[in-house]
């Protein structure tokens, strides 16, 4: 069982996570702004507030840990307006990480991001463009920091996330001729994630996730 710290763990994928890891007998750092409202109560848990932008406070939160979940959102409001968000914090993750010696990350970001743009349809890129254009554009250099940081990282890159429950039926797609959009819930795409934790299948590789 591995000790993992989940940056991101309050809210969406990083909570589900911190959920199925908990449950997988993963000892968990559930690392958060609000990671006091955490409602979740577990020996193997441990609670850290922190901010993700703050080098002090990631460095902190990954010492001592063999693998590190980076599961960072924006709400809609945030959609609209300039997003750095995910390149910055993941530039002071991969110090931190490196620092400590720490050579596993799996980080979410999504479909539409890096390469797998090419393989959102035409009718599809141009409200895809409006809505989400500007947390992409970021979450584009976070995926390119990533694959140069020398880590043993997957990029998980999930459809449109969906409440629905964990089923473990979803596609986990490799190749980029198999890309394409579709839904998965957050509860799905925590079990992959918490899978990636101990396989090695698909490190240094970007899948895309849906049904």
């Amino acid at each position: 069982m591995a000790r993992v710290v989940i940056i991101g763990a309050s809210k969406g994928i990083g909570l589900e996570t911190t959920r199925q890891a908990l449950a997988a007998g993963h000892t968990v750092r559930a690392f958060a702004r609000s990671a006091a409202d955490i409602s979740i109560s577990d020996p193997k848990l441990e609670k850290v507030r922190g901010d993700a932008l703050r080098s002090n406070d990631v460095a902190a939160a990954v010492k001592g840990t063999n693998a590190v979940i980076q599961a960072l959102g924006v709400g809609l409001g945030g959609m609209f307006g300039p997003v750095h968000l995910f390149s910055d914090a993941t530039r002071v993750l991969l110090a931190a990480m490196q620092a400590q010696g720490v050579k596993r990350l799996i980080s979410v970001t999504g479909f539409g991001a890096g390469d797998s743009r090419a393989s959102i349809s035409c009718i599809q890129l141009l409200p895809f463009r409006v809505f989400l254009g500007r947390a992409y554009d970021d979450k584009d250099v976070q995926e390119r920091l990533i694959k140069e940081s020398g880590l043993d990282w997957t990029i998980a890159r999930p459809g449109l996330l969906t409440s629905g429950g964990r089923t473990g039926r979803y596609r986990v797609l490799k190749a980029p001729s198999q890309w394409r959009n579709g839904s998965i819930s957050r509860a799905d795409v925590a079990d992959f994630i918490v899978r990636q934790i101990e396989d090695r299948a698909y490190v240094r590789e970007t899948p895309v996730l849906v049904y």
